[in-house]
């Protein structure tokens, strides 16, 4: 990113408001899918369904934080806050100078209807990576944050209810967003695997044909003979003749060295025999 701390620095982009419907409606379908929930890293191993429905009245007794608390210990959601709790730490880069000190992962968005009391945001407020937010507020920031899917939802069963009446249904329009409709999915399954696995389409396909391939071997013709006879044939003819040439050189060779030790031996069987020094001569000096 270039000159991220200037004041110029374009940050936000507009988009049009189907297309931002259409991100939300993605990601709140995304929240109701178990294997996109523990892609995201959000422990729901224990929890009863996916989506994960509470009675009104539940959320209603929610005064204070140990009743928060012990309201997602009841869900078995523990491990969700534990987990979030855990991944507190301080961030790097030099964002720890400028208030954003401490990071840590995102647990449940707990969502409900109507007008939630000061208690009740307090309450979910200070439990650690656990947001609030009412059925007609939803964003994409919350549903997915760091725009990753699947983000791990508590519905308060009215605000459940108040889904197709916000977003509106195939047959029915939204009443609250001047006749939006979701869109339509392309597939009904959107596992193409297992459509093209299963039994139905298998029974009607050809068999499979046995996939053949020849992978020829590259040979360096500067290191393999055969390869350089095949680029130039002329090169059989002049390794024959270099052969050639080698085992007269070396024949010469022998015949030399014989008769070089044959002079040598018979040098060494004359007698030898000291010149005469006359009285005046004096030794030579070397």
């Amino acid at each position: 990113m270039f000159a991220p701390t200037k004041t110029h620095r374009k940050w936000h982009k507009k988009i049009s408001k189907n297309q931002r419907r259409y991100a939300t409606v993605s990601a709140l379908a995304a929240t109701a899918v178990p294997a996109l929930v523990q892609a995201r890293g959000h422990r729901i191993e224990k929890i009863a369904e996916v989506p994960l429905v509470v009675k009104d009245s539940d959320l209603a007794t929610v005064a204070k934080t140990k009743d928060a608390v012990a309201l997602l210990a009841s869900l078995n959601a523990n491990d969700d806050l534990e987990r979030v709790k855990s991944s507190r730490g301080i961030r790097a880069g030099k964002g720890k100078g400028r208030n954003r000190r401490y990071v840590q992962r995102r647990g449940p968005l707990v969502v409900y209807s109507g007008k939630a009391t000061d208690a009740q945001v307090r309450a979910f407020r200070n439990i650690p990576g656990v947001d609030l937010v009412n059925v007609q507020r939803l964003n994409l920031l919350q549903l997915a944050p760091g725009g990753h899917l699947g983000r791990f939802v508590v519905w308060q069963e009215s605000a459940f209810k108040a889904l197709d009446s916000v977003f509106g249904t195939r047959a029915t329009a939204s009443t609250q967003k001047r006749g939006y409709r979701p869109p339509r999915a392309m597939l009904s399954n959107a596992d193409l695997q297992r459509i093209i696995n299963s039994a139905e389409v298998q029974s009607v396909l050809r068999e499979k044909k046995p996939k053949r391939q020849f992978h020829a071997h590259r040979k360096n013709p500067l290191k393999n003979f055969g390869a350089l006879v095949k680029l130039n044939p002329y090169a059989l003819t002049q390794r024959r003749r270099a052969l050639l040439q080698q085992a007269k050189g070396k024949t010469a060779r022998k015949s030399t060295f014989k008769a070089n030790r044959t002079q040598f031996t018979t040098l060494l069987t004359l007698p030898s025999v000291a010149p005469p020094r006359g009285e005046d001569e004096m030794p030579t000096r070397y």
